[in-house]
């Protein structure tokens, strides 16, 4: 199953204070990139507010948990984050192809 991980509400200056963060929270993904949790992430741009993450596995409990420990979340640059089951159907990578 996928899983989208939204960042939603960001901070006013948040790209000049994810700055000191940005290798923690890069690190962060990288792990759970190797755990073969994350499928693909990153930022929304023009503007840049918010992000996107793209999880797999069988329940949300690796994106809620990704979120919950994210150097940016606990740093408060992230004011909403929300996960959401999604239903992919159609690309080589579909969890539910038709």
């Amino acid at each position: 199953m996928h899983f989208l991980l939204f960042y939603r509400d960001l901070v006013p200056d948040y790209l000049t204070r994810r700055e000191p963060l940005r290798a923690a929270h890069l690190a962060h993904a990288r792990a759970a990139e190797a755990r073969g949790e994350l499928v693909l992430a990153g930022a929304l741009a023009d503007p840049a507010d918010g992000a996107v993450l793209l999880f797999q596995g069988q329940g949300p409990e690796a994106a809620q948990t990704f979120a919950q420990t994210d150097p940016y979340v606990v740093s408060g640059l992230v004011g909403h984050w929300e996960v959401r089951r999604w239903m992919t159907v159609v690309g080589q990578d579909a969890a539910h192809p038709v």
